[in-house]
């Protein structure tokens, strides 16, 4: 029983560790479900991966606003998370998504999709 635990253990930090940073999002912002998935990074920009189905792609994202969850939203998500609200889209039909991550994490979040009226869009 000892050798299987010590596999079982070597196995587990031999593993890769997935990509992308974890967080729930709801789309569109303020609707719907809050859902698991990762926001990844590549060259054609940032996007949202859920768990299950198919991946947002996040074309000029901006981040608008970071909160802190209501008493509501704790119940769903990690009370201790920020919520990031972002746009994403091009002139006037840009779209919404809200996603949480954990106060750690939200330094490479906000990289990935930078704030909105920062200077890191002028180039």
């Amino acid at each position: 029983m000892i050798d299987f635990l010590r596999r079982k253990r070597r196995e587990r930090l031999d593993a890769p560790t997935p990509d992308g940073i974890p967080c729930m999002a709801r789309h569109p912002a303020g609707a719907g479900r809050w859902r698991m998935g990762r926001v990844r990074t590549g060259p054609g920009g940032a996007r949202w991966v859920p768990r299950r189905g198919e991946p947002v792609p996040l074309p000029g994202g901006r981040a608008t606003g970071v909160r802190v969850p209501s008493v509501k939203e704790g119940i769903s998500i990690n009370p201790g998370s920020r919520i990031v609200a972002c746009t994403y889209g091009t002139g006037t039909a840009g779209e919404t998504i809200e996603i949480a991550v954990m106060p750690l994490d939200l330094r490479e979040l906000l990289e990935a999709v930078p704030q909105a009226g920062s200077d890191t869009d002028t180039p």
